[in-house]
């Protein structure tokens, strides 16, 4: 494969059976590298793919074709921004905060896009994206920046969020307490 990994995608399942089925599809479909697949809260699995747009696209319309009924959501997103991945992975880096901002969702692939679009609208950085383990099905999104930063690309985020009738709360914390941080990793 390519190294030339711009987009992302994404599956969203009511079920685990249909979910490992549907990864399959998605992986003998196209060449992408799966990013996640596994199976979050509460009873759901989500299947994340990441390679060259027309790969992605090709990939995620077979996973949602062959999840049938069992479809709860499905995403791609073009020239994803480089922050996002680490995110993902939870190996984004942490540093100093000058703020915490937080978008939290209902649904992993409303919060990607969340995350991706509140990378793009400010000069902040991506903290952790966490999906949906131990969190009853929602995700989550952290990020730093100055103040006025964090409150834009909030804003962006969460707008994205909204408009799909999955936002959870958004928040801008000015100058959070260190302790914070070890809540965080």
């Amino acid at each position: 494969m390519a190294n030339n990994l711009n987009a992302i995608g994404g599956v969203e399942l009511s079920s685990i059976a249909k979910g490992l089925e549907t990864a399959d599809a998605m992986l003998k479909t196209s060449e992408v590298r799966i990013l996640v697949s596994r199976s979050i809260c509460p009873g759901k699995y989500v299947i994340l793919v990441s390679g060259e747009v027309g790969a992605v696209n090709a990939a995620v319309e077979a996973g949602a074709s062959k999840a049938a009924h069992a479809l709860v959501d499905q995403f791609v997103i073009p020239n994803i921004h480089p922050q996002v991945f680490p995110a993902i992975e939870g190996t984004g880096p942490a540093g100093d905060l000058e703020s915490l901002g937080v978008i939290e969702a209902f649904s992993v692939s409303a919060l990607i896009e969340a995350a991706d679009a509140a990378v793009k609208s400010a000069d902040v950085r991506l903290i952790e994206i966490r999906l949906a383990m131990a969190l009853g099905g929602k995700a989550f999104v952290t990020l730093t920046g100055s103040v006025a930063a964090a409150e834009t690309a909030v804003g962006a985020g969460s707008a994205v969020v909204a408009r799909r009738g999955l936002l959870v709360e958004k928040v801008v914390i000015p100058q959070p307490r260190k302790e914070l941080l070890n809540e965080l990793i």
